[in-house]
């Protein structure tokens, strides 16, 4: 949080459209790739941004994805080369964006988060996805490679389902879906340490525990905010207000808002979920202690009598007959052991033990 806050920083007063890269210091090299494709014909290859811009105006459908974000020059050229706005490229290497979509007219842009696992700590991390979405061609810059469309990239090489029949509207709609279904899986994820955690609360509460259900409510509340402005996006793409959205596309985008409803109705119940694993959590504590009380209760009262007799004979009185008695003692210790088992069979019947 405090590298962005020094990155917005640089950003404060400049103009609106300058190029400020706000996100993780990254020096790997840029990668742009592009999948040029029609019904039957298809290429695939690695450019430099010098050669992006012939992909513009062709009659065939283009992909080009551009992994990096962080040289600025890049992402200038590129947006030279396809007309794009100041803003647009602004918001692109602003990783700190809500998702949100706007219509520039003769593009389409969108900003979506794609989730994953950090494997080393096992937290959920959030990469910004940024498409633009032209007349035939679209545009996705993304913080670093590796992404979840590679199932998307193998129906356009084999040609499988109707990707290559269709225009960049429904390309577009396929990363998005692919994003979309992404989230079913980091939910299944959170659903399995949850169910677990659940069942550790029920037989037995720890501190270890108590330290999930925190990693998990954090994790819950990182979805919510990178799903929650999702919805918003998929619906003013529904609704085909963009003649670049065709109409036989808009059925495809409602099934992706459907499916975001349902992300969104999960994750509120997993929210739901935790909260009451919390409550969980401090009853069981509760009841634990309770016992804990109980059993020493019962021990402190059992013992009060039995301290009493003891305190009794053990005043040294002059003149106290039992003392004097050769089985006195025996006698004393005898009283003690009934008095003790009347009281454990007095609480027993009670169902206090």
């Amino acid at each position: 949080m405090r590298a962005t806050v020094s990155k917005r920083s640089k950003a404060a007063g400049l103009p609106p459209g300058t190029l400020v890269h706000v996100g993780e210091n990254r020096t790997g090299k840029v990668r742009i790739t592009v999948l040029d494709y029609s019904k039957s014909e298809f290429q695939e290859k690695e450019v430099p941004i010098e050669e992006c811009g012939q992909f513009r105006d062709t009659s065939t459908v283009t992909w080009i994805n551009v992994d990096g974000i962080h040289e600025l020059d890049i992402i200038e050229k590129m947006g030279e080369q396809f007309r794009l706005h100041p803003l647009l490229l602004e918001d692109i290497v602003d990783t700190d964006q809500r998702a949100k979509s706007e219509d520039h007219g003769d593009a389409l842009f969108t900003v979506l988060k794609m989730l994953y696992v950090d494997e080393s700590d096992g937290s959920l991390k959030a990469e910004q996805v940024s498409l633009v979405i032209g007349s035939n061609f679209v545009l996705s810059f993304q913080e670093q490679e590796g992404d979840v469309f590679e199932q998307i990239r193998e129906r356009i090489r084999q040609n499988k389902g109707r990707i290559r029949k269709m225009g960049a509207d429904y390309l577009a709609y396929s990363l998005i879906d692919a994003i979309v279904d992404n989230y079913f899986v980091i939910l299944e994820g959170v659903g399995e340490r949850l169910e677990t955690l659940e069942e550790e609360l029920i037989s037995r509460a720890t501190h270890e525990a108590s330290g999930e259900i925190h990693r998990v409510k954090r994790d819950a509340l990182f979805l919510r905010k990178s799903v929650w402005p999702l919805r918003e996006v998929i619906s003013s793409l529904a609704r085909g207000d963009s003649p670049l959205i065709r109409k036989d596309t808009l059925p495809y985008l409602r099934d992706i808002y459907d499916h975001t409803i349902q992300v969104i109705d999960t994750i509120e119940t997993f929210r739901d979920m935790i909260s009451g694993m919390r409550d969980t959590y401090l009853s069981v504590l509760s009841n634990r202690m309770n016992e804990v009380m109980k059993v020493l209760t019962i021990i402190a009262t059992i013992f009060i009598p039995l301290t009493f007799i003891a305190g009794v004979y053990g005043m040294n009185f002059k003149y106290m007959p039992e003392t004097e008695w050769h089985w006195g003692y025996f006698a004393v210790l005898g009283l003690m052991a009934a008095v003790a088992a009347i009281m454990v069979a007095f609480f027993k019947k009670k169902k206090w033990l």
